[in-house]
């Protein structure tokens, strides 16, 4: 990354009015007073030659965001909304670009640089006299990949700006200077002050970024989440153990998210935070056979145990390799792979209608059960074909079906 970050104001310059020409900003231009200026991470981002897939462009005007934003928004007929009517803080959607515009806070552009919350974040781009500002020596940082904090009272006006830190670490590799890893951990505390959903955001962005697993790592160092047990409760793995080469690039991005995420945060914290039943209904899962096999070996599973495990990890099993003995995890792996393979993926030969009309069956626990066990004798390979099939249900009924006097 970094021989592509660029150091030159008149290089940035030009790149940022090539990036305005591209984004097709310019018809925002006619309708910003003078004063106004570009900030944040619109510039971070140019300069770093980072692509992104979604663009953020943050705007500060001296006076009237509200009224600004809405005549470019009418103008260029697209949604608008207002963030936050005090502060007047207002968002336009178009296209894939958010536009946010606000009003300046401090008496002159300086000091409202100093209010931000990094110092990669402060660097402006005044649209009128077309040339940067950088108080807080943004650049440097950039250069060196550091994230620096120009005041605690800055991160306290905005708690989650501490779990923003982890996010920096995540998608840019960047270091955190040590005095904001002192900040952190003395107010990591304070970072439930923000929104649930708000937290749930950045933490979803962190487990996703390229360099996810840094930041994992540092966010459990740290206790940020302040997990009571999260040193005692062998479900956290020691991450730095793991061969995460066993997966392939598609698991890798499909799965790794959801590990990381269960490697930060318990049960009841992702309850707390708002994730998804789905979510934390597969956690609860992986915990269950993880502590379960840590009680029994994995080769004295009995046929119905394994068939179990299977059918309740299939759709992520991958997650769960970790906690595999290392000698399984690539043969789990290469069946799993495998679609045809029934025992990672349970399924029938026929279904329930089949055999209610050839059996007369009624819907009910007993055609559950029937169902069940006809899926078990496919997943080990004890059954072949329909006609065999509909000759163990048969069986089967005669033996579990109630019997009637």
């Amino acid at each position: 990354m970094k021989n592509s970050i660029l150091t030159d104001h008149t290089l940035i310059i030009d790149e940022l009015e090539t990036s305005i020409k591209f984004h097709n900003l310019n018809f925002i231009l006619g309708f910003l007073p003078k004063g106004s200026y570009l900030v944040g991470g619109y510039i971070r981002d140019i300069i770093l030659g980072r692509k992104t897939e979604k663009v953020d462009v943050d705007i500060v005007v001296p006076l009237n965001a509200i009224e600004i934003g809405k005549k470019i928004a009418e103008n260029i007929e697209s949604k608008f909304i207002i963030l936050d009517k005090k502060r007047e803080v207002v968002r336009i959607f178009h296209n894939n670009i958010d536009i946010d515009i606000a009003n300046q806070v401090s008496s002159t552009v300086e000091g409202d640089l100093f209010s931000r919350d990094f110092s990669i974040n402060s660097i402006a781009y005044l649209l009128d006299k077309k040339c940067l500002l950088d108080p807080l020596n943004g650049l440097k940082d950039l250069e060196i990949s550091l994230l620096r904090s120009h005041s605690e009272k800055n991160l306290l006006n905005d708690p989650l700006r501490i779990l923003r830190c982890f996010r920096f670490v995540s998608e840019l590799n960047f270091k955190i200077d040590l005095n904001l890893i002192t900040f952190i951990k003395k107010n990591k505390v304070k970072l439930y002050l923000a929104a649930k959903e708000r937290i749930n955001y950045e933490i979803q962005k962190i487990v996703t970024g390229a360099n996810a697993l840094d930041a994992v790592l540092l966010i459990k160092k740290l206790n940020v989440f302040g997990i009571e047990n999260l040193s005692e409760d062998s479900f956290f793995l020691d991450l730095e153990k793991i061969n995460y080469a066993e997966l392939n690039q598609e698991e890798k991005e499909k799965f790794l998210p959801s590990f990381f995420i269960v490697q930060i945060l318990d049960v009841v914290s992702l309850e707390k935070l708002k994730f998804s039943k789905a979510e934390i209904s597969k956690t609860k899962l992986l915990r269950k056979w993880h502590f379960l096999l840590e009680k029994k070996n994995l080769t004295q599973l009995s046929e119905a145990e394994r068939f179990a495990l299977h059918k309740e990890l299939e759709m992520f099993l991958p997650l769960f390799i970790f906690y595999l003995p290392q000698n399984f995890r690539l043969d789990w792996l290469y069946r799993w792979r495998d679609n045809n393979d029934k025992l990672f993926h349970p399924s029938n030969l026929i279904n329930g209608d089949v055999i209610k009309k050839n059996l007369k069956m009624k819907d009910g626990p007993i055609l559950g059960e029937l169902l069940e066990y006809l899926s078990k004798e496919l997943a080990y390979k004890r059954l072949n074909n329909f006609d065999e099939a509909i000759y163990k249900a048969k069986r089967w009924i005669e033996q579990n079906a109630p019997k009637c006097d």
